[in-house]
């Protein structure tokens, strides 16, 4: 009996650590994507430098 109630409390701390894991692989991907967005922003600053544009005939 003793052999089982061990089992079941590993059990149960397996189970929560897994769902921290998952909450903080969530986070991660979350702001990930925030900052990608951000990067993509269409309304940002236009480069200054002309030099990136080949000239035209």
């Amino acid at each position: 009996m003793f052999a089982y109630e061990l089992h079941q409390v590993r059990h149960t701390e397996l189970v929560a650590e897994a769902a921290a894991q998952r909450l903080a692989r969530e986070a991660r991907k979350a702001a990930r994507e925030a900052a990608r967005s951000r990067s993509h922003d269409p309304e940002g600053r236009v480069s200054p430098d002309r030099r990136r544009f080949a000239r035209a005939a």
